[in-house]
């Protein structure tokens, strides 16, 4: 089944046309992607009045909604059908964002990995072009026990361009006693700056490795936040600015640290207690986005 989230007048043009309209899509040059479960591709461009979608395209169980909004940005909404991943399947979702485009590609709820022997793969590839923005900001992964989930995230960010990125995971369904029940979550996220690599980050919580609940202590979210690129380089810089002067607090509900990465941004850990709670966190540290964005994609979220 092949479900066309978002059909518009790139979509329909003749090839030729479509090189005018923005650079013609690698899946429509070749139709071997058609066959491939989970794929999607995205592409945005900078119109006269605001960034639109001129691409989307997504094979089930992958799902892609392009709702309106009042600002300038793109919004780009990821889902599955089901409600979740199940054993097997493998989303793969090419995102490219042009010169002065910008974009907020989130999901439309957390992401439910279900009870999964060989597990489920998930790997997004982004490319930001020269002066453009891409904001990446999901719900949280959520594990059911004995499921299994591994993730690759690969950014290319070009000279002048912003890239604002979230990874966070949840400890499960903890009200259903499956508290840190999975059996492997697997999450690399990649960053480059203009061409160079500013940022490799794995993080890997296996059950063969230890108890996950005895390991990870109090706490029942992880969260990653990583900004780069000269578009955000002031707010990367005020972020780390403002956590480094928190005081340490001894058992505190919530950790957070930041780290620059050079002069190309910067990378927030959080540890908590709560979606609740971390969800409030990065909403606060994500503050400058709404401007940049033209409009606030939490107003009725989190």
């Amino acid at each position: 089944m092949t479900s066309f989230a978002s059909i518009s007048a790139f979509d329909t043009a003749r090839p030729a046309d479509r090189r005018r309209l923005g650079r013609l899509p690698p899946v429509l040059d070749g139709r071997e992607s058609f066959s491939r479960s989970g794929f999607g591709e995205l592409a945005v461009i900078r119109g006269p009045e605001r960034s639109v979608v001129t691409h989307a395209l997504a094979m089930s169980p992958l799902r892609l909604l392009t709702p309106r909004n009042h600002g300038h940005a793109a919004w780009i909404y990821t889902s599955t059908y089901g409600g979740g991943l199940v054993d097997g399947d493998d989303i793969s979702l090419h995102v490219r964002v042009e010169r002065k485009a910008a974009a907020f590609l989130s999901t439309q709820a957390s992401t439910k990995v279900y009870r999964s022997p060989r597990g489920s793969d998930v790997e997004m590839r982004a490319e930001v072009e020269r002066s453009g923005l891409l904001v990446v900001a999901p719900d949280p992964v959520v594990c059911f026990a004995a499921s299994r989930y591994r993730q690759t995230q690969r950014v290319d960010v070009a000279e002048g361009a912003g890239l604002v990125l979230v990874d966070w995971v949840s400890s499960g369904r903890r009200t259903a006693g499956e508290r840190w029940q999975f059996e492997e979550y697997v999450s690399r996220t990649i960053v480059r700056h203009r061409d160079r690599l500013v940022l490799h980050d794995a993080t890997a919580l296996r059950s063969s490795d230890a108890d996950l609940a005895t390991r990870i202590g109090r706490f029942d979210v992880l969260a990653l936040m990583v900004i780069v690129g000269e578009a955000v380089a002031a707010d990367a810089a005020a972020i780390v600015a403002s956590l480094n002067q928190q005081p340490i607090v001894r058992h505190a509900d919530m950790l957070t640290s930041a780290a620059p990465l050079g002069d190309s941004g910067c990378v927030v850990r959080i540890a908590g207690r709560s979606v609740e709670q971390v969800g409030r966190h990065l909403r606060q540290l994500l503050g400058f986005v709404p401007a940049l964005l033209g409009d606030d994609p939490w107003s009725r979220k989190w």
